[in-house]
């Protein structure tokens, strides 16, 4: 068993919010499910392995487990190209407290269409993000406190209602994005979904009147986590 394996928070990418299965599992297993109970839509075996940093006879042996505990249910995925289509998981229906953000549906569906119609898919999502990060700081009100890290502490508030929980440096200039609601789509599209939150960052730190300058998204950057830029150090 690897280091990877006994340390299942260890690995590079965000986990989505907690939701407790209620079973014995072991930690691996556990975050691997937490992981599909706060997807919006079924998630390919590539996602699952790229937020793990587990081999793939590792997830796919986990997630035969949670099959066989009926936790998890799973479907073909549609054709493409050669070679048998691969499989799509998900979460067996639970509570009624489902953790799922209601607008990651609806974002993992648009960022498929951005790239299906879109001759600049980036570009368009970010504006996109941009109008939306502009109604998210003014549904949220204004911070508190005069000055940018007061801005920049409440568009961590706004990620943090969007369920990234993110955590702050001391001024707040970089957030650690640990949690993901979007985990298939950012693994399919990441240049639209990462787009949108980068464009939500910009839209939420101008409506405060604070710096964009600086702000960057770099996915997967480190184990169990994004990192969200709001602004360059000083």
């Amino acid at each position: 068993m690897n280091s990877v394996e006994n340390n299942p928070v260890a690995r590079r990418g965000p986990r989505p919010a907690r939701t407790p299965s209620g079973r014995r599992l072991s930690p691996t297993r556990t975050a691997l499910l937490e992981t599909l109970q706060a997807q919006p839509e079924p998630t390919s075996l590539p996602a699952l392995v790229a937020v793990t940093g587990l081999h793939a006879n590792t997830v796919r042996e986990h997630l035969d487990g949670l099959l066989r505990s009926g936790l998890v249910s799973r479907r073909s995925a549609p054709p493409s190209g050669r070679g048998r289509p691969g499989w799509l998981y998900q979460a067996t229906p639970h509570s009624e407290d489902d953790p799922r953000p209601e607008y990651a549906g609806l974002a993992a569906a648009l960022a498929a269409v951005i790239v299906r119609t879109s001759t600049t898919p980036a570009e368009e999502a970010r504006r996109a993000g941009v109008d939306w990060g502009r109604r998210l700081a003014h549904d949220a009100g204004a911070p508190e406190q005069e000055g940018e890290e007061a801005a920049r502490r409440t568009v961590a508030g706004i990620f943090d209602d969007m369920g990234f929980a993110p955590e702050a440096d001391r001024d707040a200039t970089e957030l650690r994005l640990t949690r993901c609601p979007l985990l298939e789509a950012a693994h399919q599209h990441p240049e639209v979904v990462c787009s949108v939150h980068l464009g939500i960052t910009e839209g939420a730190l101008e409506t405060y009147g604070a710096a964009t300058d600086g702000v960057e998204l770099l996915p997967f950057a480190e184990p169990g986590a994004c990192v969200l830029r709001l602004g360059a150090r000083r």
